[in-house]
């Protein structure tokens, strides 16, 4: 194996950071069965994400890879995950994102799955979207892309990429999957997940109330 194209310390304080939040996520059952994929940008060329198949909540640095930004692994025998390439595809269509967190918590999914259809939950007047970078006031209306799912990740990326056309989105859904969420840094990404969790999870629970009180 060739010697990494990439700084040694720079990679091991991104995985401790990774398996800091990540242990943290999978207590609170957002990653269920080994699901999720979490990444910091460590250089223009150089992200360290996590591999496939590993329980999220027990992480050793051996279980954090590096890859560049086409997605290929860098000085390593693992391969990423197939949503891995969603990572980089965001890395290289915003130069500002430092980290990229994807989690399933039963919230995250079946508000995608209700969702599917309109393409986006649409969120109104939260204190909360003051969490999110960029947005400064409740007075707002705020649309949480939802994409359909799919096994195809060149199709994925493209409907990905058609709905980020918002300023500040920070995240999006796929239908029966999860949440993306990123910010400049791991610490961002991981308020904005945290926020969209909570407006997620108040949108279920308007909905279920307007459903008993019909």
């Amino acid at each position: 194996m060739n010697a990494p194209a990439f700084d040694h310390n720079l990679y091991a304080g991104c995985a401790a950071q990774i398996i800091s939040h990540t242990r943290e996520l999978a207590a609170k059952g957002w990653t269920p069965a080994t699901a999720g994929n979490f990444s910091i940008r460590m250089d223009a060329e150089h992200a360290a994400i996590t591999i496939s198949g590993k329980d999220k909540g027990r992480l050793t640095e051996a279980d954090i890879m590096v890859v560049n930004m086409a997605n290929d692994p860098v000085a390593t025998h693992h391969r990423p995950s197939a949503e891995a390439a969603l990572h980089t595809h965001l890395y290289r269509r915003f130069p500002d994102v430092g980290a990229v967190l994807h989690t399933h918590s039963p919230t995250q999914t079946i508000a995608g799955l209700l969702h599917a259809d309109e393409g986006r939950v649409r969120l109104r007047g939260y204190e909360l979207f003051k969490a999110l970078r960029g947005h400064t006031t409740h007075e707002a209306e705020l649309d949480l892309p939802v994409v359909p799912n799919s096994q195809d990740m060149d199709q994925l990326i493209a409907s990905v990429d058609a709905v980020l056309t918002q300023p500040n989105t920070w995240g999006y859904l796929i239908a029966g999957h999860g949440l993306y969420a990123w910010g400049r840094d791991i610490s961002e990404a991981r308020r904005h997940l945290d926020a969209f969790e909570f407006l997620l999870g108040c949108e279920l629970e308007m909905r279920r109330l307007r459903g008993a009180g019909a």
